[in-house]
């Protein structure tokens, strides 16, 4: 999701929490950066990719679980980095504390924003690798691409386009198939 320009520091949850409900923001080593809404083919392509996986998962009746953005992924508490990637799978229940998930999801797709691609390509990149994500893909409607980095597997920036059918590593079985995905946007 966009970004906007690098905002004076929240050193501690307390201080992330106390921001306005309707404020949509990430922290990223303390620095807060407000987060613009959505676009329509963003939101698109969240839906046509969150039902696939919620649907995989329920059908193994797996453990793991799906969420959407808006919510809270706190990577750090020192320095405190807290994330809100667009879609997420975390398998380890303990993680999660009824308002977010504490550690590292397994999987994290984002969808780049025309105005700030180097969030998702470069700066969401090194936290999540850093941080323990299992793997992490970024799908740009711009670019009409797909690059997953399968950090368990040293798979890093391995290109696709949107006529790909794609495997998600972390499990056996499960495939997206772009063309059904974006299909909605004319893609």
């Amino acid at each position: 999701m966009p970004t906007t320009q690098k905002q004076p520091n929240i050193t501690t949850l307390e201080e992330y929490e106390a921001l306005p409900e309707d404020v949509r923001a990430e922290i990223f080593d303390e620095d807060i950066y407000y987060m613009a809404s959505p676009s329509q083919v963003h939101q698109t392509l969240l839906t046509e990719l969150l039902v696939p996986i919620r649907n995989y998962i329920k059908g193994k009746t797996g453990e793991c679980q799906v969420f959407p953005a808006p919510f809270d992924v706190k990577l750090s508490d020192k320095p405190l980095t807290i994330v809100q990637p667009d879609l997420m799978v975390i398998c380890d229940k303990s993680k999660l504390d009824g308002k977010r998930c504490n550690g590292a999801p397994d999987f994290i797709i984002e969808i780049v924003s025309p105005n700030n691609p180097s969030d998702d390509y470069i700066r969401k990149l090194y936290y999540y690798k850093n941080a323990g994500v299992r793997e992490y893909w970024i799908v740009d409607p711009q670019r009409k691409t797909v690059t997953v980095n399968y950090f368990e597997g040293n798979l890093f920036n391995v290109p696709y386009t949107f006529d790909s059918v794609i495997k998600v590593n972390i499990y056996e079985d499960l495939y997206l198939s772009f063309p059904e995905i974006t299909r909605l946007l004319g893609a």
